[in-house]
This record gives C-alpha cells, sequence and structure tokens, in this order.
C-alpha cells in the first residue's frame, strides 16, 4: 500500500473551494469577454525573505500536485456556487467540465531559494490557471514557512536527532502538513500518527507527566511503562524529582534504559547533571532527549551540553515566528490573443512601493564557484547562458494536464541536505542578515 495515495478527510469533496472568490468572478468576466483561453502564464516568488533568514525552503510541492489533481467541480461544489450566486450559469456550465489541462514547472521540493526565484510557474489558459492561485499559494506558503524553519534547527541540531511534535499546537490538518515540511527541512521523525499514516514519515512516542501522575508512585508508572514497552523506552523523568526518578529509572530498566526525557528546568544544567548520574549509574548509552518550548536559538543555546535529541512543537508549526513566506503568483505573461499560436506578451504589475513585478516567462540557475559553492542566483528571460545551462532550477512537473513531476519525500529530504550544502557556511548562522545569495537578472 502506497500510504501518500491514501489522503485524510477533509470538510469540502475536493480541493475546488479552497479558493478565494474574485478567482471565479474573473473567470466568468474573461468568458464574457472573449479572454479567458489567451494563453498565460503565472509565477509564483517572493519579494524578500523573512526578517534575518539567509535563504528559503520550497516545501509543499508534493501536495501542490495533489491539490491540481483534485481540482474538479462535482455536483455538490457546483450546487453550492450556484445557491450563492457566486457564478452565472455559463460559468457553472464551464466549471462542470474543469481539468487542469497545462503545464507546472518549479523548483524541486527541497531546494533553497531567495527573492525573486521563480518558484512555480503555470502555464495554459488564463481561466484554468488563475483557479488554481489560492491553494497553490496556501499549500506553498504554509509548508515552506515550516520547512524554513525546520532547516533552521537542524543546522543548530548539528546532525543531533529531532522529533516534531507540535499536532496540539496547531489546526488538525496543517499539523499533518506541518510534519511533512519538517520532514522536508531535516527532523527525523513526528508523533503525528496521521502524518506517519499518510506519508510514511517515522513516528516516536512514549508517555506524558499524566501517566506518572496516574500512578501511586513514579516507581510504579516506570515498571509499568518498560513491562509494556521493554527497557528501550524513554522515562520522562522531571514529573516530581529529576535526580531521584533517573535513579528509579535506572534501577528497573537496568542500563539498558533507551532514554529519558526532560521537559522542564534549566535543560543545559539539567542535561549535564543527569548524563553524569546515568553514566555513574552504568547507563552510559541511555540517551537523553529535551524538550520545553524549543526553537533554533534554544536548540544552539543546548550544543555543548549532553543531549541526544530534541523535540520540538510550538515554535516548528508556526514557522518559529514567522509563519508565512510572503509568495505570491503573479501573471507574467499573456497571449495577444485566444489564437493557439498566437505570441506571448510580458506583462507586469507597476506601482508605487516595493510591490512592482518583472514581467516575462522566466528560467533561474544557481552559479557556483569553483569550490562548487553557490556565489548567485540567476534568473533571466531570454536564451539561458551556456556555462548555466547544467545548473538550471525548474523542473517540469505536469504536462499536458498529467502530473510527471511526482517522488518520493525522502527524494525532497535528501535535496535539501545537499543544496543547504551547497551554500556559503554563512547561510546556517542565526545571527539575523541578508539573504546569503544575491539575484541577478539577466
Amino acid at each position: 500500500m502506497n500510504t501518500a495515495d491514501l489522503g485524510l478527510p477533509v470538510d469540502v469533496p475536493s480541493t475546488a473551494l479552497f479558493t478565494d472568490q474574485y478567482e471565479f468572478t474573473m473567470v466568468q468576466a474573461a468568458l464574457k469577454a472573449g479572454t479567458a483561453d489567451r494563453r498565460s502564464v503565472f509565477e509564483v516568488f517572493t519579494r524578500r525573505l523573512p526578517g534575518g533568514r539567509r535563504y528559503g525552503v520550497v516545501a509543499g510541492t508534493g501536495r501542490v500536485l495533489d491539490a491540481v489533481e483534485n481540482f474538479r467541480f462535482d455536483a455538490g461544489v457546483l450546487g453550492f456556487l450556484r445557491e450563492q450566486r457566486i457564478v452565472d450559469e455559463p460559468t457553472l456550465e464551464w466549471l462542470a467540465s474543469y481539468r487542469f489541462n497545462g503545464d507546472i514547472w518549479g523548483y524541486p521540493e527541497g531546494e533553497v531559494y531567495f527573492p525573486g526565484s521563480p518558484l512555480m510557474r503555470v502555464e495554459g489558459s488564463f481561466a484554468e490557471c488563475v483557479l488554481l492561485e489560492t491553494v497553490i499559494l496556501s499549500i506553498l506558503n504554509h509548508d515552506s514557512a515550516i520547512a524554513a524553519a525546520a532547516s533552521r534547527m537542524s543546522a543548530a541540531a548539528g546532525g543531533r536527532r529531532l522529533i516534531e511534535m507540535g499536532a496540539r499546537r496547531t489546526h488538525e490538518l496543517s499539523a499533518v502538513a506541518s510534519a511533512r515540511a519538517a520532514y522536508v527541512g531535516g527532523f527525523d521523525s513526528t508523533s503525528d500518527l496521521a502524518a506517519g499514516f499518510r506519508y510514511a514519515i517515522p513516528t516516536v512516542g512514549t508517555s506524558a507527566h499524566a501517566f506518572t501522575l496516574l500512578h501511586d508512585s513514579e516507581r510504579d508508572a516506570f515498571r509499568a511503562q518498560v513491562d509494556s514497552l521493554g527497557r528501550g523506552t524513554t522515562l520522562l523523568v522531571d514529573t516530581y524529582d529529576v535526580a531521584e526518578a533517573v535513579r528509579t529509572a535506572v534501577e528497573i530498566a537496568g542500563p539498558e534504559l533507551g532514554a529519558v526525557r526532560i521537559d522542564s528546568g534549566d535543560l543545559l544544567l539539567v542535561a549535564h547533571r543527569v548524563r553524569q548520574q546515568l553514566d555513574e549509574l552504568g547507563a552510559r548509552n541511555t540517551k537523553i532527549v529535551v524538550t520545553s518550548d524549543l526553537d533554533e536559538y534554544a536548540i544552539a543555546s543546548l550544543a555543548a551540553a549532553p543531549v541526544d535529541a530534541y523535540g520540538v512543537g510550538t515554535q516548528l508549526v508556526t514557522g518559529s515566528g514567522h509563519p508565512t513566506c510572503s509568495m505570491v503568483y503573479k501573471l507574467v505573461a499573456r497571449a495577444r490573443s485566444a489564437e493557439p499560436e498566437a505570441p506571448l506578451e510580458a506583462v507586469a504589475k507597476k506601482s508605487l512601493g516595493s510591490k512592482s513585478s518583472i514581467g516575462g516567462r522566466k528560467w533561474a540557475a544557481r552559479r557556483v564557484d569553483d569550490e562548487g559553492i553557490a556565489e548567485a542566483e540567476v534568473v533571466g528571460l531570454g536564451p539561458v547562458p551556456a556555462e548555466l545551462v547544467g545548473r538550471q532550477l525548474l523542473v517540469e512537473l505536469v504536462k499536458g494536464g498529467e502530473v510527471i513531476g511526482r517522488e518520493p519525500l525522502e527524494a525532497a529530504r535528501q535535496r535539501h541536505i545537499a543544496a543547504r550544502a551547497g551554500l556559503p557556511m554563512s547561510a546556517i548562522q542565526l545571527s539575523r542578515g541578508e539573504p546569503v545569495l544575491p539575484t541577478e537578472y539577466v
């Protein structure tokens, strides 16, 4: 069974209503004006990274492909649109047979990006492309924000294991998406079983303070857990007195005790004391897991502590202070007419301030130095320079309406590891700074 294909129940029958109303009103007006079939090119990009971030991480691409495939208007959806008078009857007739038949190119999932990077390019008729705007941005903005936070935490962890455990801090469905994005960004496992079921992400979990408080003594609680789960389990040792709990844990499980978890207090100090105590008791191989509202800065501060794994919840699923990437979906080119062979013309919004955009169907490539380290994100409109042909970033995801770019989640995770390793070392600094690569337009 391919768990990635199972899906989860949602409150609407398709992704077609994960859409702002003005997408529909634009389609209605374009159909009436005769411009709905004009070949068009939309691009997803962000004008800036969140304050202080050095790079972004592309995540959610696989979910976008699922959403595009499931963007259908069944009788129930059409009935809602009719009852609410969202669009007129001719538009409803057009929607009834809607299928996205265009092409989508994009940065592959797990890749890094910078301001101006054309992260996704959607090509087809104006009407079929504009309807996808909201759902594409919803997925990419959320998942990329979580993946970026996860990547920073992964870099700070320096190879120590990371557990995603934020399901109780966000919407139940965003929790599943967050676990997936965190895995792309470098986390090793999740506590969320729905994420494990749907995406085959490794799951972990043992007990909370409530389990200890349920029993007449901490010893009874530890005995019950070890009897049920074995000596390799993780025992939570900060319900009462940490030192006494560690002593009891080793007495019951022996030196084969898998791990102890610390969820409160001065984690740096307590971790050192617990490590010393475990070693003195002969449990030298017992791991130490720390939790307690961690973020990348707290993880970095524990670099010198004898910690083996971190459990992260709230800060991860909220993007560690940046829950969106401010990505936009803009029309950058459209045909002069609805004729199939009509040439494309570049179009762009021109406005005061920082909300202008650059028209034209773009390519992107990453230039590297002699050491193979990235030195610039290059975005262009014309022919790709010969020296950059092999460094292009966009890959074909959908061709003629058929998804061709789906891949295992593990591939995106490994891609991110390689992409981050190819950036200058300053990319993983947690101090505030500018994007680690400039974006050059040619």
